[in-house]
């Protein structure tokens, strides 16, 4: 029989039927414990969701991967490549490669009657993959490109909209500086809106062969290929295994390749997300702390409350050991009561949030419009055992005190 545990347990009995002055001390470490993971299961569920709304707002406009000509600048005037690569089925076989698709940009001005707008107008192919823009579209809808013609429709953001005062179906004019000057004319089929204002105020999505025919290019020259992943963990490792499909040009005759991913093209962005880690962390640490201190004083309430107790079984010859295990065990099953609150508070306001959008934010500073909520069970299995792990640890100095309590003072503690 396991000694330590079968005493543990009719303590916990004898408590919860009878009254005792650490009552209210077991109380308030259990509420302390609950609060601390609730927050923690928020402040993890909110973090990891912002980060992955964020980074699929980015994602959809640039893609993963993009694979460009060498000398192409930082300008949206790019310069061209076939699209008929070699490298283009091995880097399709590559695992964890889900998509790769043409574009083509061009700086333009958007003129009306009243206003202008500088904007660049971004090209795709029959391939593209409208997923993204197809679940923000907020009027109308996206167009459909083929390879036998040319479409003048476009989607332009809610932001560009509301500054030019344009709907669906109005038509605009877009000049082009260069040698010679041209305009062109397109119909706006859809409207779309991410509230990643830097991007929305920026694109206007056409038909690719309108780009072709501005800058003179083939009909197969494109600016580049956007390749998209199945795991944004594994950008890095992707980003490699596509410069190893494409390999290195050394002949003057060859096109050469530069790949870059959305993290190298935008550092700011990511750079911000990553920071976002650091809050997270303090608020675990805090609340692990204020967790922990709770229990520690819980525990010195049970031991003081049974000092007597604890002077009869060393005079019955139980070692300092086994009474230790016994409060532990005792601390054991409060911190398990406190988790079981916390993951039921915690998960229950992360859903809540997640089916209702009940709080909401200020696109303009957080790109996104209500407070976004990711449930991972592994974050939460995590979050619950370094919760039980550290108090415990923290726990076991305390429990010293159980050693320095002789039989013949403890029998005399009233």
């Amino acid at each position: 029989m396991n000694l330590p545990y079968f005493i543990a347990q009719r303590l916990i009995k004898g408590r919860r039927e009878g009254t005792s002055f650490s009552r209210p001390i077991n109380v308030i470490a259990i509420v302390g414990i609950a609060m601390g993971l609730a927050v923690m299961i928020l402040a993890v569920a909110i973090l990891t969701g912002f980060k992955q709304q964020i980074r699929e707002k980015v994602v959809g406009f640039g893609s993963h991967i993009q694979i460009m000509n060498f000398d192409s600048n930082i300008s949206f005037e790019t310069t061209p490549v076939s699209d008929t690569q070699k490298f283009i089925p091995k880097i399709k076989q590559i695992p964890g490669i889900s998509h790769i698709q043409v574009f083509a940009t061009k700086a333009g001005i958007i003129r009306t009657d009243e206003d202008i707008q500088g904007v660049v107008l971004k090209g795709i192919g029959s391939d593209f993959d409208w997923r993204y823009f197809k679940s923000n579209m907020v009027d109308g809808s996206v167009f459909t490109v083929t390879d036998t013609g040319r479409t003048d429709k476009v989607i332009i953001s809610k932001k560009i909209a509301d500054m030019l005062r344009l709907k669906t179906g109005d038509s605009f004019a877009m000049l082009f500086i260069q040698d010679p000057p041209r305009m062109r004319k397109f119909t706006i089929s859809g409207i779309y809106e991410t509230s990643l204002e830097e991007f929305d105020k920026m694109y206007v999505f056409c038909d690719i062969g309108h780009i072709k025919r501005l800058n003179n290019w083939e009909e197969d020259q494109v600016s580049g290929f956007e390749v998209y992943i199945n795991d944004f963990d594994k950008l890095d490792e992707m980003t490699s295994a596509v410069r190893d499909a494409i390999g290195y040009k050394i002949t003057e005759e060859d096109t050469k390749f530069k790949v870059t991913n959305i993290r190298i093209r935008y550092p700011q962005i990511f750079d911000w997300l990553n920071f976002q880690d650091i809050n997270v962390i303090i608020i675990i640490l805090l609340m692990l702390i204020v967790a922990g201190f709770n229990m520690i004083s819980g525990l010195l309430i049970l031991i003081l409350e049974k000092t007597n107790m604890i002077g009869v079984l060393k005079s019955l010859g139980a070692e300092d050991v086994t009474i230790r295990r016994m409060f532990l065990y005792q601390a054991a099953y409060l911190i398990a009561k406190g988790l079981f609150w916390g993951n039921f508070i915690g998960i229950g306001l992360a859903y809540l949030q997640l089916k209702t959008g009940i709080i909401t934010l200020d696109p303009s500073s957080y790109y996104i419009k209500t407070v976004p909520v990711n449930l991972n069970l592994i974050h939460i299995l995590l979050l619950n055992a370094g919760t039980m792990a550290a108090i415990i640890i923290m726990l076991l100095v305390p429990s010293q005190l159980i050693s320095r309590i002789t039989p013949v003072k403890a029998i005399k503690y009233d």
